[in-house]
């Protein structure tokens, strides 16, 4: 037998230790502490070990995690971690993944993963039919919003500029320009920088008093850049800043980069998946007219990390930028299976679409829409209390879960060093924002544990704080 398989006796345990693990975990969020001191002597202990030449076993290995990594780690699933666009997983998520892990399908062509084709293929539709592109979209899951922001932009060079896929930069032609907002994320830098059309001709275009990318400055932008010479060719709007939780307008840009005939990508990695809720249609429903959209099913479906998804409204286009013959790795074209390394960049590829997959499955799609609805229902209830509190001032209007505001007349450091004290005390984690160039604190309620008691909560200690200042 391999001495890498563990004998009946040593599965046991590791299930046993597993599960009561999984168990005390649960158990013990309500009393954790959101944001932990690392053990800094345990942690360079780690780094001190030599590479071992004899195991620890299983039970050396479990208490390990226990004395150790679970100490230092940062309690994402506590129902006051509001710092960043980050929920907590699902409750079905750890044990989706040890399957996962277990069954260890490689999703790159069919052949090595038939059932994990067909299950990437179901969630792909299930969330294209969310956005309401059409049956032609295709897409692939990714290791998260980044990520599919940079092979969206690959699909539109491959798609907009002519012989790009055979000659990239390395030609006598214009330089590629694209577009979006002040407020994007910085992905689209990173991608621009990554694909090498530079950051030089990246324009980040004026917002609104809503926080949203001017179209009017863009189309002035855009013009200035056909007659110095350039060639316009994408723009990415956000629906979701990561700042504010601005939505873009969509049907306008829509509309503009038609008449352009210019690449339309939405960045919905924050706020795409808030289209489960119907409510939400009418501010985001200009989604649907894209040529593509990156979501994060690890944000708003609660899957573990990694879990990002890109959908492109014409499938045929995601495969003409990824496909490439190769004689050792052909296999029978199938109808229902999906040869998922022709759609994207990679070859090996683990199996992230059966987390998703479980999670709908047991839960169903309205436990999601009923929690990112709660979870929009509470920023607006934090807003209304910001603005009850005399000393405290909203810094943006609250469009989906983030809620910036400020102590009135304190300074960045006070006000940073309020953060240290809110998480230090474990009333929360709160993030910094800049806005207009005043400092604040934010709040994201991306999170399914959180309830109304959590944010009164917050909202009381704030007044407390307020009211030590006078």
């Amino acid at each position: 037998m391999s001495e890498l398989v563990l004998t009946d006796e040593e599965r046991a345990t590791a299930g046993t230790r597993l599960v009561a693990l999984l168990d005390r975990y649960e158990r013990d969020l309500p009393d954790a502490q959101v944001l932990p001191a690392p053990d800094r002597e345990q942690l360079t202990r780690l780094l001190a070990d030599s590479l071992p030449d004899n195991g620890i076993g299983v039970d050396g290995l479990f208490d390990r995690l226990e004395d150790t990594i679970l100490p230092s780690s940062t309690t994402v699933a506590h129902s006051r971690f509001l710092a960043y666009v980050l929920g907590p997983p699902n409750g079905v998520a750890a044990y989706a993944e040890a399957v996962a892990a277990t069954i260890n399908q490689n999703c790159n062509f069919w052949q090595l993963s038939p059932a994990a084709s067909v299950v990437e293929r179901a969630v792909l539709e299930w969330l294209a039919s969310v956005v309401g592109f059409p049956a032609s979209a295709k897409g692939i899951l990714t290791g998260g919003g980044s990520l599919a922001t940079v092979q969206a932009m690959a699909t539109a060079l491959a798609d907009r500029v002519p012989g790009f896929r055979e000659t990239g930069l390395q030609r006598p032609a214009p330089p590629l320009v694209v577009y979006t907002s002040v407020e994007a994320h910085r992905s689209v830098d990173k991608a621009a920088a990554i694909l090498g059309i530079g950051l030089d001709h990246v324009r980040h275009i004026a917002t609104d008093e809503r926080n949203r990318l001017d179209v009017g400055a863009l189309t002035a932008a855009i013009d200035a850049d056909r007659r110095a010479g350039r060639q316009p060719w994408c723009v990415v709007a956000t629906c979701g800043t990561v700042a504010t939780g601005s939505v873009d307008p969509l049907d306008a840009l829509a509309d503009l980069c038609a008449e352009q005939e210019l690449w339309l990508h939405v960045d919905g990695a924050y706020g795409g998946l808030f289209l489960l809720c119907e409510e939400m249609r009418e501010l985001m429903g200009g989604a649907a007219r894209a040529d593509s959209i990156s979501l994060d099913p690890h944000k708003l479906l609660f899957a573990p990390l990694e879990a990002g998804c890109l959908l492109v409204r014409d499938g045929a286009k995601l495969r003409a930028a990824y496909a490439f013959d190769s004689s050792y790795l052909t296999v029978a074209e199938d109808p229902l299976l999906t040869d998922y390394m022709d759609y994207g960049p990679q070859l090996s590829r683990n199996f992230k679409a059966l987390k998703v997959w479980s999670a709908l499955q047991v839960f169903g799609v309205d436990s999601f829409r009923a929690a990112t609805r709660r979870t929009l229902e509470l920023a607006q209830h934090f807003a209304r209390g910001i603005e009850a509190v005399d000393g405290l001032t909203l810094l943006a209007p609250v469009t989906l879960t983030a809620v910036c505001f400020a102590v009135d007349g304190a300074s960045r450091t006070e006000q940073t060093r309020l953060l240290e004290r809110l998480a230090a005390e474990n009333t929360a984690l709160l993030g910094p924002v800049l806005l207009g160039g005043r400092h604040g604190l934010r709040a994201c309620v991306t999170n399914h544990r959180t309830t109304t008691g959590d944010i009164d909560l917050i909202l009381a200690r704030l007044q407390e704080v307020v009211a030590s200042r006078s």
